[in-house]
């Protein structure tokens, strides 16, 4: 009557094999598997501001676009906004064929406090509202005319509900 024993040792020898089997099975697709892509962090990210709050050059996120001829301008413009303290976006020429004189500001919202914000630190900067300004965040255009930016305005208070592509948070 050792019949049960040594089938029950047979049973288990088939299931622990069956288990290595599979085990080794997943292990090979898992280590063959490709790695995933490079996934670029944004360079901004949609931030909410309430009727009543302040934004701060730190809160939005600044592109320069090179419409002159000076090899340079949107670097050393970018510059100046950082040390300002707004956020770094994009910098590289603008598109051929843009005819801006001295600084334009192109924007998906004209009225939003974020580009007042921006335009306080330009002059007398155009603002042009288009549904894809080319780059991330308030994109300024810089001109053959552009100098210096100014000393504006340390922040900008809100009179309504407002979205500002700010920096991404890092996790």
């Amino acid at each position: 009557m050792n019949v049960v024993p040594s089938l029950r040792s047979a049973l288990t020898l088939a299931v622990l094999a069956l288990l290595l089997v599979v085990g080794v099975s997943w292990g090979f697709a898992q280590v063959t598997e490709p790695f995933p892509g490079k996934v670029d962090p944004p360079i901004c990210v949609e931030t909410s501001f309430p009727a009543g709050e302040r934004i701060y050059p730190q809160d939005v996120t600044v592109s320069v676009l090179n419409a002159s001829t000076r090899e340079g301008l949107a670097g050393r413009t970018m510059d100046e906004l950082v040390s300002d303290g707004f956020d770094e976006g994009q910098t590289r020429n603008a598109p051929a064929g843009t005819q801006v004189a001295r600084v334009e500001i192109w924007t998906t919202d004209a009225d939003n406090p974020a580009v007042l914000l921006v335009r306080s630190r330009l002059g007398q900067a155009e603002v042009l509202e288009m549904a894809d300004p080319g780059a991330a965040g308030i994109v300024v255009v810089v001109g053959n005319d552009f100098e210096d930016t100014f000393e504006g305005r340390p922040s900008i208070k809100t009179d309504s509900d407002v979205v500002v592509c700010g920096p991404a948070l890092d996790s």
